[in-house]
């Protein structure tokens, strides 16, 4: 932990401190790559008990049961913009994690925010997540337009549990990431109707640890920073 994590780190409990406002929602972001599973064989159905019947004993049920193997259908990406706040969340299965997809997305989560005068967009250190990946994939005066809409934090590297969306990550892969899914339309449906639900019942996330809490827990690491710098 040197002085470049603390300041980064404070920076985004600073963001999180902030009282809500519509006008400049918080919004944490960031990318789940998923792996697409198929079954070399289909799966036995399950059977339902029996009850026992004049002089036939009762049949126990059975469970559905799967191979235990699998074959390897290629790769996934959730792109995952989660606004604490109001417990939303805009996710977008694609099939890759490339500049252009990150670009793209941006647009699509600048127009699910029209009111806004600015999106305070928390996320980790990816080399493309920067605005200059819009003036890769945009026309100049579009991608300045772009840019315009965010206000941008960074995490420290190596510290993305202080990315909220991490916590959401985590729900959406519990709900439906679970099981085998073998093509991205399966996957985007799973994925739409997981983000339908929890978007209903506006789930959130109470975040507890503030920049005092901070600057007590790594209370020696701050020290460490400071003697260091001290002239001799």
């Amino acid at each position: 932990m040197n002085a470049a994590f603390v300041a980064r780190m404070e920076d985004v409990l600073a963001v999180y401190e902030r009282p809500y406002h519509p006008l400049f929602p918080v919004v944490c972001f960031d990318e789940r790559p998923c792996v697409l599973h198929g079954q070399p064989t289909q799966p036995l159905p399950p059977v339902p008990a029996q009850p026992a019947m004049d002089d036939q004993p009762a049949k126990a049920g059975r469970p559905r049961r799967e191979s235990s193997t699998y074959v390897r259908q290629g790769t996934a990406c959730l792109l995952v913009a989660f606004e604490p706040g109001l417990g939303q969340r805009l996710v977008e299965v694609s099939a890759r994690r490339t500049g252009a997809d990150y670009c793209r997305f941006l647009q699509q989560l600048s127009a699910a925010y029209p009111q806004a005068e600015k999106i305070v967009l928390v996320q980790d250190n990816l080399n493309t997540h920067t605005d200059a990946v819009f003036y890769q994939h945009l026309p100049a005066a579009e991608a300045r337009a772009l840019a315009a809409r965010f206000e941008l934090h960074y995490t420290p590297k190596n510290a993305s549990w202080l990315n909220l969306v991490e916590l959401e990550r985590s729900a959406i892969a519990r709900q439906c990431l679970h099981q085998r899914i073998p093509t991205l339309d399966e996957l985007t449906a799973h994925v739409a109707a997981c983000v339908a639900e929890r978007n209903a019942a506006r789930a959130t996330v109470h975040w507890q640890f503030t920049l005092e809490k901070a600057r007590v827990k790594f209370d020696r690491h701050y020290q460490k920073i400071r003697a260091t710098n001290l002239p001799d």
